[in-house]
This record gives C-alpha cells, structure tokens and sequence, in this order.
C-alpha cells in the first residue's frame, strides 16, 4: 500500500479547449481539446506522484469514459485501482475566451451509483492489509451516494492511524468534520457556508477556522484565498501565507495541487513553513498551465526557490 491514498468518488474525463468569444445561439469553433483525467483525489495523486512521493488512486468508473479515464492515469504512470460501476463517468468541460481571457467551466453531476457501489468502496476501504499514511478525500459526492460517506470512511481508518484529509463541500463536508479528520482545505465560499454568513475579513475568518478547530473537526484548517495565499489555522497557531503572482492561465486543479504539495510535504516531514511555501508554490504553477494540465515538479521547485528568493514571510496573525 502506498503512503498516500486518494479516493475520488465522482472523477470526470476532464475536456478543455478555447474560443475566441462565446457568444450565445451561434456554433463557436473551438480549438483542438485537451482531455485529462480529473476529480479531486485524482488531481490531487496526479501532483503527488509528480513530486516523486509514493501514491496510489482509489476511484469510482464506468462505460466508456471511465474506459478512457483508466487509460489516461495509465498513462501517467499512477498506481491506481478502479472500483466499477454501471453508470458512465461524467465528462467536465471547460472553456476559454482568448479574447478576454475569462475561463467558463461546466460541470455535470456524475452517474447515479447503487448502494451495492458505494458499499463496495467501503468494503475495499475497511479491507486494506496496510493502512496509507494519509488518505485524501476530496471530490463531490455523486447521486445516489449519502452525504456522511466521507464521515464513514474517515471512521474506518481512524482506528489505523491514518491521517485523513478532506477537500469537498456542502453536506459531505459538514458531515466529515462532525467525524473529525486531520486536515481540511475549504474555499473561502464553503468556509462561509459552514458558518452560516459571509466571512468579510481575516478576523472573521479566523475566528470560522478556529472553531472547526476547536470544535474537533480538524486539527488543520487550511483555507486557500486565491492570489491572496492562504491562511492557516492550528490549535496554537494561525499563520498567514502570501501569495505569488503569476499570469493565469488556468484556474482548474490550482487547490488540488496546493492540497497535494501540502500532503507530500507533510509526509516527508518538512517544517511547517516550508510546507506552506510548497503548497502556494504547486497552486502558483498549477495556474500556469493551460486548461487541466496541471503542474510538474519543475514549476514547483522554481517557484519555491523564488519564495525563498523573495522572502516571502509567513507571519502569525492574532
């Protein structure tokens, strides 16, 4: 078993291409598409298994997308094990204006899955011979599936030790930080969600981390703000991380990758701070790249050394 374990419950055949102006009731001819495997845990093993670490995806596929899906991690040389379905994965489809650079991003909802499905995710789960370091969830839930899956899994694998890390929304996420988990990697707009109003300003968003927290629903907070960084929240400290300016050309996979940075670090046992400057620095070059090509390790290290380079402070906020 790797040290690293993704599960992506709704991963997506991943299409992107551009057009010089959408325009509504006319055909658009778009440039030759690009297709990349997607969905949270895959993005997230795609970028660990860049940097070299030992992972290995567990995801949910099938008909003929899930087909190609397969082949496409094959073909990135990720260890990876399938569970079938009878549903067909969904395809995503992401769309750039050249003419204004504006990124439009349709996303479908996933096949429906049968308990039998969701049981045998479980079940494979529950049946390891060697527990993962860390196991990343991260993903929507897909039909069908009930919101505490997240929850139970991160139930089952406590009992190894097994850190878990989380990146989802809406119910699934309320439901697994009731559970407790490790990490978790909200957006500013799920981080508003969970608390139930806008979150204005740092403060305020301190406050919405420190009480997942302390509430015991995660022993990390790491909330990602875009070009503005991150801000990081502990039991005993709360750190605000800069961001790093580069020309976006894509905004797909940029939390994916801070999320697997963040994991491969930790698992290789770096200091916090430098931690945080890797997952900023996988985020950054993540938003170089074109459509859902996601970042290599070369970018990473760059921009890292240009964090270094720049002084990029980490500093403790109150």
């Amino acid at each position: 078993m790797a040290e690293i374990l993704t599960l992506t419950l709704n991963p997506a055949v991943d299409v992107a291409t551009s057009v010089d102006r959408i325009v509504d009731t006319r055909k658009l001819r778009c440039s030759t598409a690009r297709r990349d495997p997607g969905g949270g845990g895959i993005n997230v093993a795609r970028v660990v298994h860049r940097l070299g670490a030992d992972c290995e995806a567990l995801y949910m596929a099938g008909g003929v997308p899930g087909l190609t899906l397969s082949a496409m991690i094959e073909a990135e040389g990720l260890h990876a094990t399938r569970i079938g379905i009878a549903g067909e994965t969904r395809e995503n489809f992401s769309v750039r204006e050249t003419s204004s650079g504006r990124e439009f991003r349709f996303v479908l909802p996933g096949p429906l899955l049968a308990e039998t499905e969701w049981q045998a995710c479980l079940r494979h789960i529950g049946g390891l011979a060697v527990a993962p370091r860390y196991l990343v969830l991260s993903g929507s839930v897909p039909p069908g599936v009930p919101d505490d899956i997240y929850a139970r899994v991160a139930t089952i694998v406590r009992q190894h030790d097994t850190r878990v890390v989380l990146d989802t929304s809406g119910a699934p996420l309320a439901a697994a930080l009731a559970a407790g988990v490790f990490l978790v990697k909200p957006s500013l707009s799920e981080l508003c969600t969970l608390a139930g109003h806008e979150l204005d300003d740092d403060a305020q968003r301190l406050d919405a981390a420190r009480k997942i927290v302390r509430d015991g629903g995660a022993a990390i907070v790491a909330l990602t703000l875009g070009d503005q960084g991150a801000l990081v929240v502990t039991a005993d400290r709360a750190l605000r991380v800069p961001g790093f300016a580069v020309p976006v050309s894509s905004s797909i996979g940029a939390g994916d990758s801070f999320l697997a940075a963040m994991v491969w670090s930790l698992n290789r046992g770096m200091k916090f701070d430098e931690t945080l400057r890797y997952a900023v620095a996988a985020a950054s070059a993540s938003l170089l790249t074109e459509g859902t090509r996601l970042c290599d390790r070369e970018q990473i290290e760059r921009i890292h050394r240009e964090l270094e380079l720049a002084g990029a402070d980490i500093v403790s906020v109150a």
